[in-house]
């Protein structure tokens, strides 16, 4: 288990990257306003930004430190990293599951099983904390759905099958995400899941969560020498990192709902944290995202026991633990990939 490093996150639209010695500059009109050693960074994301020199583009790329560019939505516009070093039995043993149907839908279950399993420990949360003050009988309901389709998808032989039930639960999930939002309803609320853009506040801090969360688990494949592009349930489409979308399925609930959540109802981010587009877009001022980055990072180092592992590990490691756990699958050193379930 390699030791968790930091990320650097620059929401500053006016800044400008640069290299200084072995060290990473940010500039804003001139002005140094940020200096890290590039040793202590294992990456680097930017939202609208100015730009970065070639020079430390070469240094990041030698250190194995990746430069991602987002837009100021947080859609992913580039990233720059080293050469890929990973095992090429591993790839290629990746790719010819990729191909197989078989071989896809059963991993992908596995996935969707994550997302289903932590989902339901959302909302058995909630009941459990505010079970006495609010009526929870529509969130039991959707509980006993839930199970009900983690038995079911031991069964499935098809992706679209996956995919139905995925869909299926993903509606009921976000239909009770009213209720579990229990200040700032006014503010924040879920007519529907919606992106590209988002059209609402909550959609926007979901999405903005997301898009943080797939960096991490695209940086994870590629460590333990994976694939992100090429993916099991979400299959093969230019540009799109199908392998980390999958991964990311079963951390979702874990890692990006629960700290939304927490972040509404603790009134930690408001409704003056974001703006609307003439194109209705929604998005997230820079005060907001750089309260979210905290949270984001502070969550990262609170601890857990890996359920698999049965080791005590940083939040940040997950998706590295869960991207080791899918590549010893692959190559055959485990009978199943076992999908990382919050208890």
């Amino acid at each position: 288990m390699r030791k968790m490093l930091n990320v650097l996150y620059v929401t500053t639209p006016e800044a400008f990257l640069a290299k200084e010695g072995e060290n990473l500059i940010v500039k804003v009109q001139e002005k140094v306003i940020f200096r890290a050693p590039i040793h202590y960074l294992e990456g680097i994301v930017t939202f609208g930004y100015m730009g970065a020199s070639p020079a430390l583009l070469g240094m990041c790329a030698e250190k194995g430190v990746s430069v991602t560019f987002l837009n100021e939505h947080g859609k992913f516009l580039a990233s720059v990293a080293g050469p890929v070093k990973g095992n090429v039995l591993l790839r290629r043993k990746q790719y010819r599951m990729a191909d197989s149907v078989k071989d896809s839908s059963k991993i992908a279950s596995r996935f969707i099983m994550g997302k289903i399993a932590n989902s339901k420990t959302v909302l058995r949360r909630f009941i459990s904390d505010h079970g006495n003050k609010h009526g929870v009988e529509n969130i039991e309901n959707i509980c006993r759905e839930m199970a009900r389709s983690i038995i079911n998808l031991n069964k499935v032989t098809s992706l679209e099958e996956i995919r139905g039930i995925e869909g299926n639960i993903a509606k009921h999930y976000f239909s009770s995400f009213n209720q579990m939002i229990l200040h700032q309803k006014e503010h924040f609320f879920m007519n529907e899941r919606n992106r590209r853009p988002p059209l609402d506040n909550l959609n926007s801090l979901l999405s903005f969560l997301y898009t943080l969360l797939v960096n991490e688990t695209r940086s994870a494949l590629e460590t333990v020498g994976l694939d992100p592009y090429v993916g099991f349930l979400h299959r093969d489409r230019p540009g799109r990192p199908g392998l980390a979308l999958d991964l990311m399925e079963e951390l979702r609930a874990y890692l990006a709902d629960r700290l939304a959540l927490s972040l509404i109802n603790r009134k930690q981010i408001t409704e003056m944290d974001f703006t609307r587009k003439e194109s209705g877009a929604v998005i997230i001022k820079e005060k907001g995202r750089k309260t979210i980055l905290e949270a984001w990072q502070k969550r990262k180092r609170e601890e857990i026991t890996h359920p698999f592992l049965n080791e005590k590990i940083p939040i940040g490691l997950l998706p590295y633990a869960q991207a080791l756990l899918l590549s010893r699958y692959l190559r055959g050193d485990l009978d199943d990939y076992p999908p990382f379930i919050w208890k």
